[in-house]
């Protein structure tokens, strides 16, 4: 089992949420944080005043998947995902070591 962590611009969630429903994939959980990598933020104009804007937003969508599907899943979010331009954002994979399902108490792949 796999947890693929996606940070992309919070304009191309449902694009991704669409794609991933697509595939298969049964649950996300979405976060909105905010984040920096590249592009280092940028100078924006409120009232006559410039100010920095260090922190860009984000949505951080997490899903937990088979590793059978780990590849097909993040074909998906590249592809939704992809604008072309600085800050598209990353994906990130990591081990799951176990999943239990709290309602019913299955573990492992079934719990996903």
């Amino acid at each position: 089992m796999k947890l693929v962590t996606a940070v992309i611009k919070p304009f191309k969630l449902d694009d991704v949420r669409e794609a991933l429903s697509g595939i298969g994939v049964q649950g996300v959980t979405v976060s909105e944080v905010k984040g920096f990598g590249r592009q280092k933020g940028h100078t924006e104009l409120y009232r006559g005043a410039e100010y920095v804007v260090d922190f860009l937003p984000k949505v951080k969508i997490d899903l937990a998947i088979a590793d059978g599907m780990v590849d097909q899943a993040i074909d998906t979010i590249l592809k939704a995902a992809q604008t072309g331009k600085i800050g598209d954002g990353k994906i990130f994979v990591s081990s799951l070591e176990q999943v239990t399902r709290i309602r019913t108490g299955e573990t492992g792949e079934e719990a996903l």
